[in-house]
């Protein structure tokens, strides 16, 4: 029988992880030889940047190489335990240290659970300098981080590890972890356990670390796909979030609104959510879905749709499963229309392909008086001094004055809109 297990107290993710760029696996674009963060980071050039990828791929990692290979004081702070109280003591930190002409990065992870108060508390010392800030987040920026810090960074993407990447994470941690090296590790389902891993490579060295430690007690150890489901607590979901599934999952759940099932769309829903999606991309897709394939023939989706991405965002998992559940069943359960999508599509087609034509000299505006004095507005009539608030006039260019893009359809609301516009336009818009 073996002696007693001595498992380090660091987990073998922190162990592993990678000390200067040489030792960094992926995110080739951002720190290959020439690349522009490898470059800032060389030269000790580093200018305030957001991170954003997928959780293991390399973020916090990038955070600490720059903290070592960097001639900066470092502070890192976690946006769900910190708030603006302890941003404003590093960044008294930060003035005293530029009066001695050093610089000071301040690393925060997951920024994006920062409020708008929070991050506006940032914008001043980022903008002159006091602070190089370095966020990192799983959430797409344009979304989560306020339009004022954006213009303020730059936003590097990291992408999915391959499984070269995560090949080389997996050796890495076979021969040169002194704990893991010691062990008579005989065979791992390495496929399976990228598989599983998600493409995230914290996960892949917990994962295989916890496996050890369970067949510790054998002559040699075999970590099996067996093995690895227990370890995970659960038989895998077919679901890879960087994969050709996750594309094929989501495309069967949006193909299933569409197509007015909820019952296909609970199920789809239900693998991404078994499998680890983030329950807020099910909700902002529901929100595009709900102008995209529903729009004016039911209006109330997108004002549901809306309110799911708000709901659980601010409530979160695991009840936020009942909010997307009522959102995708109404939804797919909506009378479907697309004609608002192909409205602005064929609209925006002629604005590329054609002319740009002057805006009529009736609906022009008319502020200063030389402008009154040339015409604009002059000849325009005011629909609400007319018989229902209505007049038939030409609101397009003399040149477009046929062209027609919204063509509702017979379903639901839509139906109604379209018999009121066959009304009002009479003789001059064809609805049939």
């Amino acid at each position: 029988m073996k002696n007693k297990i001595n498992i380090p107290q660091t987990p073998l993710a922190e162990r592993c992880r990678p000390k200067t760029l040489d030792d960094f696996q992926g995110q080739e674009k951002l720190v290959g030889l020439g690349k522009p963060l490898r470059t800032m980071i060389e030269s000790d050039t580093m200018s305030s940047i957001i991170l954003w990828g997928p959780p293991g791929t390399g973020k916090t990692t990038l955070a600490k190489i720059i903290s070592e290979s960097t001639q900066s004081e470092f502070h890192q702070i976690n946006a769900v335990s910190s708030g603006v109280k302890e941003i404003r003591q590093i960044i008294e930190l930060a003035k005293k240290n530029l009066e001695h002409f050093k610089k000071t990065i301040l690393f925060i992870d997951e920024i994006h659970r920062f409020n708008k108060a929070q991050q506006d508390a940032l914008l001043s010392s980022v903008e002159n300098g006091e602070i190089i800030l370095i966020g990192a987040t799983t959430e797409n920026p344009s979304f989560e981080v306020i339009p004022a810090l954006r213009s303020r960074v730059r936003i590097f993407v990291l992408e999915e590890l391959s499984k070269n990447n995560l090949q080389n994470i997996f050796n890495q941690a076979l021969t040169k972890d002194e704990f893991i090296n010691k062990l008579n590790i005989h065979s791992v389902d390495s496929d399976f356990l990228f598989y599983v891993s998600g493409g995230d490579a914290r996960i892949l060295l917990n994962i295989l670390e916890a496996s050890c430690i369970q067949e510790y007690e054998r002559e040699e150890i075999v970590i099996s796909k067996e093995v690895i489901e227990n370890i995970i607590q659960r038989k895998n979901i077919l679901y890879d979030k960087a994969g050709e599934e996750h594309y094929n999952i989501i495309s069967a759940f949006i193909k299933s609104l569409r197509g007015s099932d909820p019952d296909a769309a609970v199920y789809w829903m239900a693998r991404m959510l078994e499998g680890g999606e983030d329950p807020l991309f099910i909700a902002r897709r529901m929100v595009v879905l709900a102008s995209e394939d529903i729009g004016n023939a039911s209006p109330n989706a997108l004002l549901i749709a809306e309110a799911t991405f708000s709901a659980v965002d601010k409530i979160g998992m695991p009840e936020g499963r009942i909010i997307l559940s009522q959102c995708a069943t109404y939804l797919a359960s909506s009378p479907k229309s697309n004609a608002s999508y192909f409205a602005i599509d064929n609209a925006l087609t002629d604005v590329k392909n054609l002319p740009q034509y002057q805006v009529p000299i009736h609906l022009r505006n008319a502020p200063t008086k030389l402008m009154k004095e040339l015409g604009y507005g002059k000849e325009y009539k005011y629909p609400h001094s007319f018989e229902n608030n209505f007049l038939q006039e030409n609101y397009l260019p003399v040149e477009m004055k046929d062209k027609q893009y919204y063509l509702p359809s017979e379903n639901g609301n839509e139906k109604t809109i379209k018999e009121r516009l066959m009304n009002l336009w009479k003789g001059k818009k064809k609805y049939q």
